[in-house]
């Protein structure tokens, strides 16, 4: 059992990198293409590559999954929380729209227990109120992080909190690809369903970069652009296995903290690419991060009895 919990948060660790570095790559192309043509060619790239993953992990015959409706219901969860998280990212640095999203540990933890009938140890809810202690000492919240975009990074982790909670009671009887293939469907659609919708209206600019993201008509890429959309589609691939895997095989309440890892990253891809110079308060943000994460790791949880691998979720 700690073996796989192990492999867990290693997943979950190595899915949060992959998934910042497409925050950085998401945020040098808002400012000249709308979201839905981004997350359009993101998913048509991750297309094939998850029928592979699919295919030589559970088998194609896998995707009709008698829990389908569930697994729908879950991946349009993600869809509008990861759109509403990239809409936030051009109005807001990095680091300040990773710090509102990584509320959502917290939240995982929270809600494990009424939805999952996860026991949560006083050490886990300590771990993660040091770790949320840790987001506020990063950001040292001032007039700037209060622009409404971040209300689209809150919405974002409580949307995202739910949708993992989900995965962790679905994961008995579906795989990480599987769940994973069903998200990325949702990606496409909900990228034609936005264009469809904004073309019709014909409504682009508004003046505020988190509208405009979503509002501005489609601009045939340079290939240098195209190459930073289609690699989001390779990273989003990775990422949702990744994630999937981690929520499947560890505890809810275990897996949260380590989400908080994403805020040594943000910093780090704001610094190198967008020139935003992390302070001191970003240094002992992220040892209070690594700190809670290490102390959770060792907390022991009590997690409920797995339901029967037949059963389904519609």
């Amino acid at each position: 059992m700690r073996n796989r919990t192990l492999v867990g948060i290693l997943c979950l660790c190595l899915g949060v990198l992959v998934f910042s570095i497409q925050d950085a790559l998401i945020k040098a192309v808002s400012g000249t293409y709308p979201v839905s043509e981004a997350l359009l060619i993101r998913a048509v790239v991750a297309l094939p590559i998850l029928l592979v993953l699919v295919h030589r992990d559970v088998g194609l015959a896998a995707l009709a999954s008698p829990n389908w409706r569930f697994l729908a219901t879950r991946s349009a969860i993600l869809f509008v929380s990861y759109c509403a998280y990239y809409l936030a990212i051009p109005a807001l640095p990095i680091a300040d729209a990773a710090a509102l999203f990584f509320l959502a540990p917290l939240l995982i933890m929270t809600m494990a227990g009424p939805y999952l009938g996860e026991r949560l140890p006083w050490q886990s809810l300590c771990a993660g109120t040091v770790g949320l202690f840790g987001v506020i000492v990063m950001v040292n919240p001032g007039a700037g992080i209060f622009e409404w975009a971040a209300l689209l990074s809150l919405a974002s982790a409580f949307l995202y909190s739910f949708s993992q909670l989900m995965a962790r009671k679905v994961g008995v009887s579906e795989s990480a690809t599987t769940m994973a293939f069903y998200q990325n469907a949702a990606y496409l659609l909900g990228a034609v369903v936005i264009t469809t919708v904004f073309a019709a209206t014909g409504f682009q600019q508004t003046g505020h970069p988190s509208l405009d993201f979503l509002m501005r008509p489609w601009l045939w890429p340079s290939l240098s652009d195209f190459l930073m959309m289609g690699a989001c589609g390779v990273i989003a691939a990775a990422g949702m296995v990744l994630l999937g895997q981690a929520y499947r095989l560890t505890p809810a309440n275990k897996a949260a903290t380590f989400e908080y890892t994403g805020l040594l990253w943000a910093p780090l891809w704001g610094f190198l690419f967008f020139a935003e110079v992390p302070g001191s308060g970003t240094v002992i943000g992220a040892l209070l991060i690594v700190g809670a994460g290490i102390f959770a790791l060792n907390v022991g949880t009590r997690p409920p009895q797995a339901a029967p691998a037949s059963a389904t979720l519609d």
